[in-house]
């Protein structure tokens, strides 16, 4: 089970949040808004907010653009995560993924069960890393960012959560996890 300790310094992400949509506009955005006021709530920097049509190649540019800036160590993207024809996150963002987070869906649909039962396993929630940006993405309803923010992604972009964390993968000058003293945080080509 993780900790916080109580020695470690608070590290503050930049942190976009883009929303997957064809029906929702910036008035009807909950879920952006809940992962907004998450994260600024926990001390982190909103570095951005859009909102991108459910396109493979709409989502993969805003993320591109993204990933290169540097105020921007982690990206959380909702919705499009669904089984329908238009729910394309997923595909858009595995080809770009230097290293999948292949736990980061497990443990989502693990949360999710105790909600909504067994229709956890049409999430197909996934996070990556591309080029040291955290990228995670859930489903669109706010109470799925709720349990992603929560859950998850809370307690895993703070430098304090011990045993690890994903800071000091983003962000060099971050506190190391204690199983990783040491060890190289570069991610390799």
């Amino acid at each position: 089970m993780s900790h916080v300790s109580a020695d470690a310094p608070f590290v503050p992400l930049g942190i976009a949040v883009l929303t997957v949509s064809d029906t929702r506009g910036p008035d009807e955005d909950g879920s952006g808004d809940l992962l907004a006021g998450r994260l600024a709530e926990a001390g982190h920097a909103l570095a951005e907010r859009r909102i991108v049509p459910d396109d493979v190649y709409r989502i993969r540019a805003v993320i591109s653009a993204w990933v290169v800036r540097d105020d921007i160590q982690a990206i959380l993207v909702n919705g499009g995560t669904g089984f329908t024809a238009r729910d394309t996150t997923p595909e858009a963002l595995a080809p770009l993924f230097d290293k999948a987070i292949d736990g980061y869906g497990e443990l989502f649909r693990r949360l999710s069960l105790d909600s909504i039962g067994t229709s956890t396993v049409q999430s197909r929630a996934v996070g990556g890393l591309i080029d040291r940006t955290l990228v995670f993405a859930m489903p669109g309803s706010p109470k799925a960012c709720a349990t992603a923010w929560d859950g998850i992604l809370a307690p895993q972009l703070d430098a304090r959560t011990r045993p690890c964390n994903f800071v000091a993968m983003v962000r060099p000058e971050a506190p190391r996890c204690a199983s990783r003293q040491g060890q190289d945080t570069e991610v390799p080509a």
